[in-house]
């Protein structure tokens, strides 16, 4: 059985579930598929990666550390993107990227933290 490329028909030869013929095809099919309406989605994900690799940076010491939110800022932290918050028993606010967090403290200071 003769099995076609999805993108441009031609023969596929490879693989019995292979569905392009190369990845020139593969990318184009895709590209097709997942159209620029998805790169909202795309943009927020690299800048939730972005700022978990910012945080990740740092070196905790007892899964916390301190640093100045001019520091984030130059290592290119935004401050608009988080995947949770927490709020303590006392009211305090925890901003965090998935595992990572950090809290406003006064003066320009950000404590990271590490949750476990």
């Amino acid at each position: 059985m003769k099995r076609e490329c999805l993108e441009c028909g031609s023969e596929v030869i490879g693989r019995i579930d292979k569905k392009f013929c190369n990845d020139y095809c593969r990318n184009i099919y895709n590209n097709k598929v997942n159209p620029a309406s998805k790169q909202l989605i795309r943009n927020v994900n690299n800048r939730l990666r972005k700022n978990y690799r910012v945080l990740d940076s740092f070196q905790l010491k007892d899964g916390k550390t301190k640093t100045t939110g001019t520091r984030l800022i130059d290592k290119g932290f935004d401050f608009n993107y988080v995947t949770n918050l927490y709020t303590t028993k006392k009211g305090t606010t925890y901003y965090f990227l998935y595992d990572l967090g950090y809290l406003p403290l006064d003066n320009d200071y950000y404590m990271i933290v590490k949750r476990e």
